[in-house]
């Protein structure tokens, strides 16, 4: 009797690492760059969305 194994665990963790880096970026992007925004509407929402998740802005 022969039995096969197989190991996922290095494309799992590949494509763990890059959704969680993407992830990283995107959510940078959104605080440092909606936050420093010269646009008034966007800079206003996205202190808006600072203060309800609790993130000291000022």
């Amino acid at each position: 009797m022969t039995t096969n194994t197989h190991s996922i665990a290095g494309t799992a963790s590949g494509t763990r690492i890059a959704a969680g880096l993407f992830a990283l970026v995107l959510g940078a992007f959104f605080v440092w760059g909606a936050g420093f925004a010269h646009s008034a509407a966007l800079h206003d929402t996205a202190h808006d969305v600072r203060h309800a998740f609790g993130f000291p802005c000022h």
